[in-house]
């Protein structure tokens, strides 16, 4: 059978998401303990990638495994021994040809930014900018207007010519809001290229501290380049929060 399960975890605890030689990576840990359950080596697909650091509220993986006792007995023996950075959050057989990479349509990001120092309680969730001056909210929402949309978002990835992937994008959500010193950056996309939603982060930032305009930010969809003050964002203010997929028939 075919399973299908969202987990979440605390990226700062693993080496990503990908499997890695050390064996410390999230996927290495629920394949081990997949492992045990089956009595065999099984192979789990994600969603997609996340980066060291990257948090998930909701990644999605799939497996094939033969289980007759029903999706809640393996819910609680995937749950056995993982560590508690990790959590899986939901376990359910899907049709054979279901895939969680491939029919993925959707995804939502999260980026969170603390205006000031942060506490240590959220310091490994947040991106901690201790600035003396306010951030102009306005230039940064006008360069957010500017990314929304279908473009080819080139000097925005880090693929750095690493393979041929297209780099064209439909970006339907790119917005923030403000809460006291938290601010919290939205972005949903057909997809994402390597490193792009903490690009675009970057971008925002930049014109907010008043490195660079709205203007620059629109040029770099032009040009495909990525000029020096435009920095990616850290890795542990990014979460992904939500995945969609194909409407089964």
């Amino acid at each position: 059978m075919r399973w299908k399960v969202v987990c979440a975890y605390d990226g700062s605890e693993f080496e990503g998401w990908q499997s890695q030689p050390g064996g410390r990576s999230v996927q290495d840990v629920i394949e081990a303990r997949l492992g045990r359950i089956a009595g065999e080596p099984v192979r789990i697909h994600g969603s997609g990638r996340t980066d060291a650091g990257v948090h998930a509220k909701a990644q999605v993986f799939h497996f094939d495994l033969r289980w007759r006792h029903g999706a809640q007995r393996l819910l609680a023996a995937l749950r056995v021994g993982i560590p508690p950075a990790l959590q899986i959050c939901s376990v359910r057989a899907v049709r054979p040809e279901f895939h969680a990479r491939f029919d993925v349509i959707r995804k939502r990001y999260e980026y969170r930014i603390y205006l000031g120092n942060p506490d240590p309680f959220i310091r490994r969730f947040v991106w901690g900018l201790d600035r003396p001056e306010p951030m102009d909210f306005r230039a940064m929402n006008e360069a957010a207007r500017h990314l929304r949309g279908r473009h080819d978002f080139a000097a925005f990835s880090a693929l750095n010519g690493r393979d041929r992937e297209d780099t064209v994008r439909r970006l339907d959500r790119f917005e923030f809001s403000r809460k006291g010193r938290n601010l919290r950056i939205v972005a949903e996309a057909d997809g994402f290229l390597y490193k792009m939603v903490r690009t675009l982060v970057g971008a925002l930032v930049a014109v907010g501290v008043g490195k660079a305009t709205p203007e620059r930010i629109r040029s770099m969809l032009e040009d495909g380049r990525r000029p020096p003050e435009v920095e990616t964002a850290p890795a542990q203010g990014l979460c992904l929060t939500r995945v969609w997929y194909k409407v089964s028939r």
